[in-house]
This record gives C-alpha cells, structure tokens and sequence, in this order.
C-alpha cells in the first residue's frame, strides 16, 4: 500500500507539472498570463475570494509539494500590489511550512518519501548529524531564492530542532527568498525580453 502511495504521488506529480504548463499556456492565450492588468483584474475582480484562493493554494503547495510553488510565490506579486502580494505569499508557505514540518516530525522518514527519492533523502539526511552544521545549512536554504527548501524542511522535520527555533529561523529568513526570487523572475524576464527585441 506503501509503494503504490508513493508512485502514485510521483504520477501525480508529472500530471500535475503538466497540467500546470497546459493552464500557463491557456493562461497565456487568453492574455491572462502575458498582461498583468488583466491577470490583475481576473483575480480581484473574485475580491476577498480571490484573496483567500490563493493563500490557500500557497499553503497547499507547500504540504503537498507537487505544484510549482515558484509559479504560484511569481503570480501573487504580478496579481496583487507589492505588499499584499508579499503578505500572502508570506502566510501560505509559513503555515504551510509549519504544517510539512509538523508532517515529517509526527510520519518520519516514510512521509518524507512520498515527495522525494530515497538518493534525494539520504543526500540531505547525511547533513543532519552534525546539529550545528546543518541548522546554519538550513538557515542558507531559507535565504535561498533557489533552495530545495520544501525539502529541506521535511528533513529538518526529522531533526531534534524544536519548533519554536523552526518558526523562529522562517519568520526571519523566508522573506529574503521569497522576494528575491519573485524579483528574479519578474525583472529578469522583462530584462531577458528586452535583450532579445
């Protein structure tokens, strides 16, 4: 039951990577994805719904880490202003965070599996032995706009680190990457765009 969980999570997530690509595209076709007034207005034109959709789907992406979160952390800056779109990205992976935290720490290293492979697992597993090490480790991929961190979080899980110190390291280091990285995309796609016209 185990094995057939496990491949059925990694079929799911392919269909799910694929399905994202297909709605980009439709995205795009429609002028939904490629003119920010109107991907905007899609959006806010639902309200506090809106709103509400999409830190929950922010959440969700990180406990169950099939969908792009990149793609969803990018469309909250380019739909909401600046700040609310930061409060919201901000919120869903910190309570999703908490949440796949709490996951690996009370389900171990099986629930661990069902998201990553066992070469993944045991390439982050052996940093954990050495506790002073691995928690500045972990400091660096919460910085990090370009850190398996969904992952490293679920190892972390494993690890003797007490919850108050896990929340205390998000809180403080989780806005650095997810600004950097929406920054990175945004203005690094535009700048791309712009040098090859």
């Amino acid at each position: 039951m185990y094995k057939f969980s496990q491949k059925a999570i990694q079929v799911l997530s392919i269909l799910t990577l694929i399905g994202t690509a297909a709605f980009l595209f439709w995205l795009y076709k429609i002028g939904i994805l490629n003119d920010q007034n109107v991907l905007s207005h899609f959006i806010k034109s639902q309200g506090a719904l809106g709103s509400l959709s999409f830190l929950l789907l922010q959440i969700i992406q990180v406990v169950f880490p099939i969908i792009p979160g990149g793609v969803t952390t990018v469309v909250g800056f380019l739909v909401f202003d600046f700040w609310w779109g930061f409060l919201l990205n901000y919120i869903g992976i910190f309570v999703g965070g908490i949440i796949l935290f709490w996951l690996a720490r009370r389900y171990g290293k099986k629930f661990c599996l069902l998201f990553m492979s066992e070469e993944t697992f045991y390439k982050y597993e052996s940093k954990i032995d050495n506790k002073r090490g691995y928690e500045i480790f972990f400091i660096l991929c919460m910085l990090s706009p370009i850190s398996p961190a969904d992952i490293v979080v679920m190892i972390t899980g494993l690890t003797s680190m007490s919850y108050r110190k896990f929340i205390l390291i998000t809180l403080l280091c989780r806005p650095v990457s997810i600004i950097a990285y929406s920054y990175f995309w945004i203005y690094g796609s535009q700048w791309l765009q712009q040098f090859l016209q």
